[in-house]
């Protein structure tokens, strides 16, 4: 959670709670969606297990875009031409919406919700291991 406070000289960001316990909550997340990914791989078969591993990998493929910049950039640096793209895909509200959606609507396509239980297993782990969005840098924000 985050709070803004506006003063007249300028706009201060402070994170609630402490990083360990965001942290902690993140793992859980990341257990709980990698567990619900694995029932409904379980229960549907190899398409469901095929999308599942790709979403779980697929967000971090996101430094293709920009491959050819890799080599100039600083340890830890994602080249800026690729930013946009892993933030995208680094948004736990965009695969959380459509898995809401998914079981909102009479949608029938169990390998689809597997895959958005392995996109949200990914943003988890990330975050429960530290790592988060991009600056248009390409750094950890921080």
């Amino acid at each position: 959670m985050t709070t803004t406070v506006d003063t007249t000289t300028a706009t201060v960001t402070r994170r609630i709670g402490s990083p360990a316990l965001r942290r902690g909550a993140w793992l859980a997340f990341a257990l709980f969606w990698s567990a619900f990914a694995v029932v409904e791989c379980v229960r549907h078969g190899w398409p469901a297990t095929l999308l599942a591993l790709a979403f779980l990998v697929l967000p971090d493929l996101t430094f293709l875009v920009a491959l050819d910049e890799a080599p100039r950039m600083a340890k830890g640096q994602l080249p800026p031409r690729a930013v946009p793209y892993y933030n995208a895909l680094h948004r736990a509200l965009v695969p959380f919406t459509l898995a809401v959606a998914y079981a909102a609507l009479p949608l029938d396509w169990p390998p689809a919700f597997a895959a958005l239980c392995g996109w949200l297993a990914h943003i988890s782990y990330d975050r429960a291991l530290g790592y988060g969005l991009r600056t248009k840098e390409g750094y950890q924000r921080g």
